[in-house]
């Protein structure tokens, strides 16, 4: 702890983001940097506390104390090699993870103001790479054993890594063209440039690890091929099944899942092109987008670089409460509070505790009411939703949803579904089966995501010592 009143002296400082009226025209990413001496400085801020709960907080068990300290001083690849050695991808949880060591930050507890780690282990890895701190391991001695991977998000690319570095020699199938997962094909550019993937995977690629694309493995595959072929199988497949809406008028054009927007949208500026009729887009339109959550607010910052007229966003559960404090989920806990996004600061309509009832075609609105031009009888041309509230239930458990107020129109040309994802059922597999990430835990965090694939990793290599 190289300046032990840094933090009575410096404030927290954040990078922040690009102006509005500039970012909203393009997809590159929205937060800006700051320079190497202001980086220090937040660095110095750190306490090094006799109990770090930022460590107690982070699913990787992240020691920022000890390479804030090293950034702070200015040995950048100290930091590197202490922020590595519990995160294989901090250039990835630098710039989307929400950060859970923060708000359990002891700065936090007192001033709100907590030490900037996030935007710290970003700069450190990016410092790394350019420096050329970051390079392939040439020294993993193989032990002959081999590990299948089924996915390439967080999870399965963290498994992956740990095997690979511990001998085993690793082939990682997946679905898709490209590796990544929701990283590559949920998250939009403005949060996550995939070159930053492209990057990672490349050294993944040059430390051994074989990649193999555009193939999908059925559970039946798993069991009776891959469980022979390989001495062990890692199911990394995340969270494929959107939750859906089963209202009248689902089946109208211009209702998609949000993923359908944001996995093709990627797709466009990865070179990907699409028929007119194929392509999903906001481009004058009026949008809604159903669902509260960070999936919803990737959206909305969609939608405005596609040039869509306006967006709204309801969710049907009530507003959080506002303010950095929650009384339910007190310090160091993480705080269900409202949160206000980059995407959200780019201008949109939010609704709480709003249901949807029923999407409406230019053949099923109400007289007089105004629809597009482009409008026909089986596009979407508003929704139906009713304010709701929700009650206490005599016999516990789930609150009941009661009628609050008159149903309401609202104009929408393109409605996104951004209620989550189900947690996917597996069969029973052979003892040398593992199943790790939102495919074992449903949908979460990405950085819950990568530990749970370094956790897996440690069990398949305990499996097969015992083997």
């Amino acid at each position: 702890m190289g300046n032990p009143k840094a933090f009575l002296e410096i404030g927290r400082q954040e990078a922040g983001y690009r102006p509005v009226h500039d970012r909203i025209h393009d997809f590159g990413e929205v937060e800006q940097t700051l320079s190497t001496r202001e980086r220090k400085l937040q660095a110095s801020r750190c306490m090094d506390c006799g109990v770090p709960f930022c460590h107690w907080a982070c699913p990787l068990g992240n020691k920022a104390p000890e390479w804030n300290d090293a950034l702070y001083k200015g040995d950048w690849e100290l930091a590197y090699r202490l922020l590595n050695s519990t995160n294989p991808f901090p250039e990835f949880t630098g710039r989307i993870c929400p950060a859970l060591c923060e708000k359990a930050c002891v700065l936090n507890r007192f001033n709100h103001e907590p030490t900037t780690n996030r935007e710290d282990e970003c700069a450190i890895t990016e410092m790394a790479f350019q420096e050329g701190f970051i390079q392939p391991r040439t020294d993993i001695k193989r032990n002959g054993k081999k590990v299948a991977v089924i996915g390439a998000g967080p999870a399965g690319l963290a498994a992956a890594n740990d095997l690979n570095h511990m001998g085993y020699t690793v082939t990682v199938f997946e679905k898709n063209e490209a590796a990544g997962g929701l990283l590559r094909y949920g998250i939009p550019n403005f949060k996550l440039n995939k070159a930053i993937i492209d990057r990672r995977i490349a050294l993944l690629e040059q430390e051994g690890i074989e990649f193999r694309y555009g193939q999908t493995v059925e559970s039946v595959a798993v069991s009776q091929q891959l469980a022979t072929e390989f001495d062990a199988v890692v199911i990394a497949t995340g969270t494929p099944t959107a939750r859906d809406l089963k209202a009248p008028g689902r089946d109208l054009k211009g209702v998609h899942f949000a993923l359908e927007l944001l996995s093709q949208q990627n797709r466009v500026l990865a070179g990907m092109e699409f028929s007119k009729d194929e392509r999903i887009t906001a481009k004058g339109k009026d949008v809604l987008v159903i669902g509260g959550g960070d999936t919803g607010s990737d959206c909305i910052g969609t939608a405005h670089r596609q040039g869509c007229k306006s967006v709204t966003q309801i969710e049907i559960m009530p507003k959080p409460v506002e303010g950095p404090e929650d009384p339910q989920n007190p310090w160091p806990e993480w705080p269900r509070t409202l949160k206000t996004t980059s995407s959200h600061e780019e201008g949109c309509t939010r609704r709480w505790n709003i249901n949807t009832l029923e999407f409406l075609s230019a053949a099923t609105v109400p007289d007089g009411f105004p629809v597009g031009k482009d409008a026909s009888p089986d596009h979407v041309a508003a929704v139906r939703i009713q304010p709701i509230d929700w009650k206490p239930n005599p016999a516990g458990g789930r609150p009941i949803m009661v009628e609050k107020g008159k149903p309401e129109i609202i104009k929408a040309e393109l409605v996104l579904l951004a209620m989550g994802f189900l947690k996917p059922e597996h069969p029973e597999y052979p003892a040398n089966v593992f199943v790790c990430g939102d495919s074992a835990n449903g949908a979460s965090l990405v950085v819950r995501a990568m530990a749970s694939g370094k956790q897996t990793a440690a069990k398949v290599a305990a499996y097969l010592k015992d083997k």
